[in-house]
């Protein structure tokens, strides 16, 4: 599979083509926003999601992926250091508030809406000083941290898939 890798595909679609129904994308010039659309991502990502997408093209045909895979390798770490935070007696709810903002912002930054949301409401327990919702809340952070991961593995996965037939192809729509 390493062959597949390094072989170079078309750009990934514009903003809104996550949306509805699954197509093959169109020829290696920027898609349509009708082109691809990907129904598993649709309310995990926002708009900056797609700003990021836009940012790719020929010269970066990976930056997204390589910008999430920054993202996941980050953030996992935030996760593991929360999750050693909760642990810690007695709580110091303002550090463990600092940790979520840092999560917070890092999911911002690929447009990770659920994660981003629940980071929100775990900041809020955090101000209460709510031990008990820190820790359901967190338990929902993680778990939509790891719906993420595997949506977005996924999603990259289809477009490896479908890069080099488009490519090889050679036709646009």
């Amino acid at each position: 599979m390493q062959g597949v890798a390094s072989v170079t595909r078309a750009p990934f679609p514009p903003a809104h083509a996550l949306t509805a129904s699954f197509r093959l994308p169109c020829s290696r010039r920027r898609c349509s926003p009708q082109t691809l659309r990907f129904p598993p991502l649709e309310g995990y990502l926002d708009e900056q999601f797609h700003q990021l997408e836009e940012l790719q093209d020929d010269v970066s045909p990976n930056f997204v992926e390589e910008v999430v895979t920054l993202f996941f390798r980050d953030s996992s770490r935030l996760i593991g250091t929360i999750e050693q935070a909760l642990q810690k007696h007695p709580q110091d709810f303002h550090r463990l508030r600092t940790h979520v903002e840092r999560l917070k912002g890092s999911s911002c930054s690929i447009g990770a809406l659920k994660v981003k949301s629940e980071c929100t409401l775990l900041g809020e327990y955090c101000d209460e000083g709510n031990m008990d919702r820190c820790l359901r809340s967190f338990q929902k952070v993680k778990r939509e941290h790891a719906i993420l991961r595997q949506k977005l593995e996924a999603y990259f996965q289809l477009l490896r898939q479908v890069g080099p037939t488009e490519k090889a192809s050679g036709s646009g729509n």
